[in-house]
């Protein structure tokens, strides 16, 4: 259907697909999997982008669409964009820059950036260097210590919004890793180093800029210095460190210390989000993980509905997974998220491209979902309304 040319920058990209493309030829196979892929068959990965192409659109024709408003109200402050850039770890394996890419993109576009635990940028380099609206997401962790130790840190760096991540208990199985050999702590082996030499470029902004940390992890633990190993052994490890014990009486542990809003994400049923909002909590985000954890789990799409019917309007539901279009972000709109979290969509512009490549994928989600707005007869977001989609199944 389209060219396949090789794509020379972000500024030749036109679809979220396309970044997608440039990652993948400028990234090792390695790395570009680790970013792309998800767990064990990649059911739950193909779900959520499946459950988007699933509703068709039922427009209306002959209105106003002269002036459309995409601006959206989250905590009382208003926002570019219905949108967030959700927290993805490991960036800078894709590029040295990419956490930092995505926090100044979303300042750009006056939409909130979360900061993931695992980033390989420090919670304190983000508040100063990018600014805007910012989130902290904590994993749950074993060293309960270390734990508080950086909710602490992301409150002192003026972050608005913490992120809980429950879904999360031990970490999902990524076969593509454990074929690629690759693992965090990161390591060398014959078949991912020929990988490596094949991506010069690449390989250069590494050496040049050293193997990334996660550098909000320093000193919780130790790198592995083991030399090369079986693919198992090998696999990617940051799971090991997640505390399988974290319930609801932590979680109440965590409101009552955070000062600032706490998002939950990672919820998928009604008796869950319902228990959640009571806690007073204020916002949930329906989410599987993007696929990368639990395989086998519905879309995200498809849970929205039941977690909007638990929280029955006391909090903001928002979700993310599947998302590649601006429409995508219009048919969640419609179904009832406030708003959506942008993971891979806006991921593949910064590992591909750094900061050039975070504003590119914003500026093609804003225009799709504008154009889509216009061409479905409506002006603001609040006209998306469920009577707009009919399911194609």
């Amino acid at each position: 259907m389209f060219e396949t040319h090789r794509l020379r920058g972000p500024e030749g990209c036109y679809t979220i697909g396309d970044l997608r493309r440039l990652a993948q030829q400028r990234l090792p196979r390695a790395i570009f999997d680790f970013f792309d892929g998800g767990a064990e068959d990649e059911v739950t990965l193909r779900a959520n982008s499946r459950a988007f192409e699933q509703q068709a659109w039922r427009p209306h024709v002959l209105r106003d669409v002269s002036q459309v408003d995409l601006t959206q109200t989250l905590f009382g402050q208003r926002m570019g964009l219905p949108m967030a850039i959700a927290p993805t770890g490991a960036g800078g394996f894709g590029h040295p820059q990419a956490d930092l890419a995505l926090a100044k993109a979303a300042a750009h576009y006056n939409i909130p950036y979360a900061l993931s635990s695992s980033a390989t940028t420090r919670i304190e380099t983000i508040a100063d260097q990018a600014g805007g609206r910012l989130w902290f997401q904590a994993y749950v962790l074993k060293d309960r210590d270390y734990f508080w130790q950086l909710l602490d840190r992301a409150q002192a760096a003026g972050y608005e919004g913490l992120i809980i991540t429950v879904d999360l208990a031990v970490g999902g199985k990524r076969w593509r890793d454990f074929h690629n050999h690759f693992s965090v702590p990161f390591r060398f082996t014959p078949r991912n180093f020929v990988d490596f030499a094949l991506h010069p470029a690449w390989l250069y902004r590494l050496l040049r800029h050293g193997i990334p940390v996660m550098e909000n992890l320093r000193g919780m633990t130790r790198p592995t210095t083991n030399a090369i190993a079986t693919a198992n052994a090998v696999a990617s490890t940051v799971g090991k460190n997640y505390d399988d014990s974290f319930d609801f009486q932590r979680l109440q542990e965590v409101r009552d210390r955070w000062q600032g809003r706490l998002i939950v994400k990672g919820v998928a049923r009604a008796d869950d989000a319902q228990r959640i909002a009571a806690m007073g909590c204020d916002a949930i985000v329906v989410s599987n993980h993007g696929g990368r954890q639990l395989d086998g789990a519905r879309a995200s799409l498809h849970a929205l509905p039941e977690v909007l019917d638990g929280v029955s309007g006391r909090i903001p539901v928002w979700m993310d997974g599947g998302i590649r279009h601006g429409g995508d972000v219009a048919k969640a709109i419609a179904l009832g998220a406030q708003g959506v979290l942008l993971g891979r969509a806006t991921l593949y512009g910064a590992i591909a491209s750094g900061e050039p490549g975070a504003l590119r994928a914003l500026e093609i989600l804003t225009d799709e979902l504008k154009r889509t707005l216009q061409l479905c007869g409506v002006q603001r977001l609040e006209e998306l309304t469920p009577d707009l989609l009919v399911p194609t199944l």
